[in-house]
């Protein structure tokens, strides 16, 4: 986690517009490492992708919301996928 917040729209080579996901998380969080390492090896998808890392530490509302969960990994329409999910439910989530 980079502890900031960098929301990007992006599009790709081809100019298809890239899927824009939210990964909330801490920057002393094993399991968010793991998550994002799941992530990155969802080849070709992660090209589809641009992963926001928020970093929940630095807001008590997310901390609130979020500090047990962690990672969690939202979907563009706030759809969330919450700790721990398989590489199925990630696949899932990614290409829906």
């Amino acid at each position: 986690m980079t502890g900031r917040t960098n929301i990007i729209e992006r599009m790709d080579t081809l100019g298809t517009k890239l899927k824009n996901f939210t990964l909330y998380g801490t920057s002393a969080c094993h399991l968010c490492e793991l998550a994002q390492a799941m992530i990155m090896a969802e080849e070709p998808l992660r090209d589809e992708l641009v992963i926001e890392d928020v970093d929940i530490s630095e807001s008590d509302i997310l901390m609130e919301r979020y500090g047990v969960r962690i990672p969690v990994l939202q979907h563009p329409d706030g759809r969330e996928l919450n700790w721990p999910f398989t590489r199925e439910q990630l696949r899932n989530l990614l290409i829906s």
